[in-house]
């Protein structure tokens, strides 16, 4: 499929094929001292953050989760069991420190910026709020684009003017907005042709008429919109302000050679609209976690090396809370990996015998009986 060209400001973004990197990385993971392969996905993961970081002692640094946050028109349609004034709220509560990322990002070291980029409410300057609104929410998508493509263009250079005035070399990705599951739903079903109904979950709570009622909305909006199928005009009418900062923000991470952490369903539907602009971002990109949210196991499906092999997330604690929970949450495990790798001995630096040392088997006389 042809996909008009991107804006002009998104950066080029680098295959990080490099088989020579790779094979002293494979190498170095062997020599551990461990059976081979032993560590199991650790070592995949170890494998990774090496080659995006281009180097074999790999180290993380000042890493810093993103929590991006928008108010959706299609609220008023009845898709959320919440009221759109919890966005506004939750921020509120990040700020304070009291939320599940709050807490999570503070017990790992993490960095905390919270983004207003569409909340329907103002806020009072704080050192860790950064003022990227674009309007006070978007518009009602079931009645015409949730976003202007000027709109669209200014969330993503905002994301991209984020992430470049952020110091380290990983970002995780959060996110805050009642009603941005269906946005999230919206995009996977249409950049992938997955029925909505498959792309389609409970996102706040919604169970039975609740949920039924919202899937027949999403369909509705999918109908109203059928011109909307290359990627920038199907963020453009499906929306999110949070959502096309949080691809901005992938994009220029991508660019700048930084891990990606991704959250759960909505920030993956952010990472499937860049990847569809830029494939490469998926090299960088480490799936924390797979969401309860019933589409999120489809999206990974989508954003993997190939589509015979799905993304594979790190964890699967059935969470479904957003805001980058998940993220965070899997952030030792990076930490982890890059630690084996500078830090655990080798067979020789440690003396001790590989498994090229044992002593072969002596062999059975002929027609002896074994024992």
């Amino acid at each position: 499929m042809n996909f008009p060209l991107a804006p002009s400001f998104i950066p080029a973004i680098d295959d990080l094929h490099d088989a020579a990197l790779a094979q002293r990385l494979t190498a170095r993971l062997d020599g551990k001292t461990k059976p081979v392969g032993s560590l199991g996905r650790l070592e995949a993961l170890a494998l990774q953050l090496g080659l995006v970081l281009g180097t074999e002692s790999p180290e993380l640094r000042e890493p810093q989760m993103l929590v991006c946050a928008g108010d959706h028109g299609l609220v008023a349609r009845g898709v959320s069991a919440y009221p759109g004034d919890v966005t506004w709220q939750m921020v509120e509560n990040f700020l304070a420190g009291g939320a599940a990322v709050s807490v999570l990002a503070r017990q790992h070291g993490i960095a905390l910026t919270v983004a207003d980029c569409g909340v329907r409410h103002d806020f009072a300057p704080r050192a860790s709020l950064a003022d990227c609104k674009v309007a006070h929410g978007t518009a009602d998508s079931s009645a015409g684009p949730a976003m202007t493509s000027a709109q669209r263009d200014t969330a993503m250079a905002n994301g991209m003017a984020l992430v470049r005035a952020l110091p380290g070399n990983a970002l995780l990705l959060g996110e805050m907005g009642i009603g941005n599951s269906s946005s999230a739903a919206l995009l996977l079903s249409r950049l992938t042709g997955q029925p909505i109904t498959e792309c389609t979950g409970a996102g706040t709570g919604l169970e039975g008429e609740a949920l039924a009622r919202k899937v027949d909305i999403l369909r509705e909006v999918l109908a109203f919109h059928p011109s909307a199928q290359a990627p920038l005009d199907a963020l453009a009418a499906f929306g999110g302000f949070e959502i096309a900062t949080l691809v901005g923000a992938v994009l220029q991470a991508a660019h700048e050679r930084r891990v990606i952490v991704v959250d759960g369903f909505i920030a993956s539907s952010a990472v499937l609209v860049a990847a569809r602009l830029a494939p490469a971002v998926l090299q960088r990109c480490v799936f924390s976690h797979r969401s309860g949210e019933c589409g999120h196991a489809l999206m990974l499906r989508y954003l993997g090396p190939t589509p015979a092999q799905p993304a594979r997330a790190l964890l699967d604690l059935q969470l479904r809370l957003g805001e980058g929970s998940g993220a965070a949450l899997a952030w030792p495990l990076l930490v982890s990996a890059c630690a084996i790798l500078r830090e655990m001995a080798s067979f020789e630096s440690a003396g001790v015998s590989g498994r090229d040392a044992a002593a072969p088997l002596a062999a059975a006389p002929a027609g002896a009986a074994a024992p």
